[in-house]
């Protein structure tokens, strides 16, 4: 008797389950129908990630071989993890891979907040005119490339004629030669990447901010609150969210240098603060043409990156309850 009630109950539990599976699938085509404007739309999205991020994929397996172009990579032969103990072996492996973090460091530091303060303080602006003026202006350098960028920065340090220069002999001062000097290095890049991407990083928080009931602003002005309270307690805890989201990725991005902007930048002589995994990886693969250690030095990079993404999101899950997934 118990046995046959066991039975029943378990395949009741399993019927239930199968229906809840079922109304789950019915509702996810609906959905789908109801939306299918919008999944057409995402289709060109979807078949260029297809394309150009998940194809290429497959190139990963040259880590593992000494690649040679005429056999390609199915007939070029295995190496194992050869060119890994190579680059760990490596006298610039330790070099490179601090420079790559400590930027990376310096990013989320300076670089990742920046857009947020910029964006609050953007939203404080009520003449709206000029609001649009400085949105635009601060938009602007996000479409120039790094070369261009590169051009303008040589024409402000450089020791001969450069901008900053000039002001500095009028001081009695200089010149400098800012870019030959490692204690600045960083610093400079830092600093024109956030004159780059300040603007544009600020947009997600500005479409956060704007999504604030503005009741709630409202009744803390009745009550005597200031605006830099209100920020304090109102616009950070309710963008808290898109923070968060927004850190994540940047964490998982950590360990990528900025190898257009350094590429542009750096010399010989700050490669001991400058040189970072992006830029060794770029000489050793398109300039010495050892295409199988380059992709090595890459896929490590790229794994260090999703560790961190995998440890950040866990602490922030635990932390604030708030994570990718």
């Amino acid at each position: 008797m118990r046995k046959k009630e066991s039975v029943l109950t378990s395949s009741s539990f399993t019927s239930g389950r199968s229906d809840e599976k079922l109304k789950k699938a019915k509702l996810f085509f609906r959905e789908c129908k109801r939306h299918k404007g919008l999944l057409i739309m995402l289709i060109p999205g979807i078949a260029w990630f297809i394309i150009f991020k998940y194809i290429p994929m497959y190139g990963v397996t040259i880590a593992f071989k000494n690649y040679r172009i005429l056999k390609g990579i199915l007939g070029s032969p295995w190496a194992g993890f050869r060119h890994f103990e190579r680059l760990f072996n490596s006298s610039q492996f330790g070099s490179v891979f601090w420079n790559t973090l400590i930027l990376g460091i310096y990013r989320l530091i300076f670089v990742f907040p920046a857009s947020i303060a910029f964006a609050i303080l953007l939203n404080e602006i009520t003449h709206l005119r000029f609001k649009k003026a400085v949105q635009t202006i601060t938009y602007l350098p996000h479409f120039l490339s790094w070369v261009v960028v590169a051009t303008f920065i040589h024409n402000i340090l450089s020791p001969v004629n450069g901008v900053l220069n000039i002001i500095l002999q009028f001081f009695g001062l200089g010149p400098y030669k800012f870019l030959m000097m490692p204690e600045i290095f960083r610093g400079i890049l830092i600093i024109s990447e956030i004159w780059k991407g300040m603007g544009w990083g600020s947009i997600v928080y500005l479409a956060a901010i704007t999504g604030i009931d503005p009741q709630l602003y409202e009744a803390a002005t009745m009550d005597g609150v200031t605006r830099i309270k209100q920020i304090w307690y109102i616009t950070i805890p309710m963008i808290l969210p898109v923070i968060v989201i927004m850190f994540l990725m940047k964490v998982g991005n950590i360990m990528e240098g900025g190898r257009e902007q350094i590429l542009n930048l750096y010399n010989p002589i700050v490669y001991r603060v400058g040189d970072v995994l992006d830029t060794y990886s770029y000489r050793v693969g398109l300039v010495d043409f050892d295409y199988s250690y380059s992709t090595a030095v890459s896929l490590f990079q790229n794994v260090i990156g999703i560790i961190f993404l995998l440890v950040s999101n866990i602490f922030t899950r635990r932390v604030s309850d708030q994570g990718l997934w």
